[in-house]
């Protein structure tokens, strides 16, 4: 059993209310403290630890991202979100067919969902952007 000074009560949703703040401004970094705290305080907080693994993904830590998207899995399953998100950071290393196929399955999940649809727009965008015709060689 135990005593009522070994529980930690956190009556404050404030790590991840700032972290999402900071995260929304473009300060990654500080955003990614705050998740950090969020999940720490709080290890199933589903939020934090979409809220880290995106923060990951800006700071270009996807060692960290996909560890943080795995937990999410875990705690949530594979939401529309998650793998809206998990397709995001596929696009942001350059790997355009493992994006896709989140895009897709996330699509499939929410078909009138407008943020995967200007997501693959985007993938679309990127993938007409750096192929080229094999007659623009230097």
């Amino acid at each position: 059993m135990q005593e009522p000074t070994d529980v930690k009560y956190y009556g404050s949703d404030e790590p991840v209310r700032m972290g999402l703040e900071h995260f929304n401004r473009g300060s990654y970094g500080i955003a990614n403290r705050y998740f950090k705290d969020g999940v720490e305080k709080a290890p199933k907080d589903l939020t934090a630890w979409i809220g880290l693994a995106a923060s990951y993904d800006r700071l270009r830590r996807f060692d960290l991202a996909d560890q943080a998207y795995a937990q999410a899995i875990r705690l949530g399953g594979e939401t529309v979100q998650i793998l809206n998100d998990q397709g995001y950071s596929y696009m942001l290393r350059g790997n355009l067919t493992a994006a896709r196929r989140k895009f897709e399955k996330a699509y499939s999940l929410d078909p009138g969902n407008p943020v995967i649809a200007n997501n693959l727009e985007l993938l679309n965008g990127s993938r007409r952007f750096i192929e080229r015709p094999p007659n623009n060689q230097p």
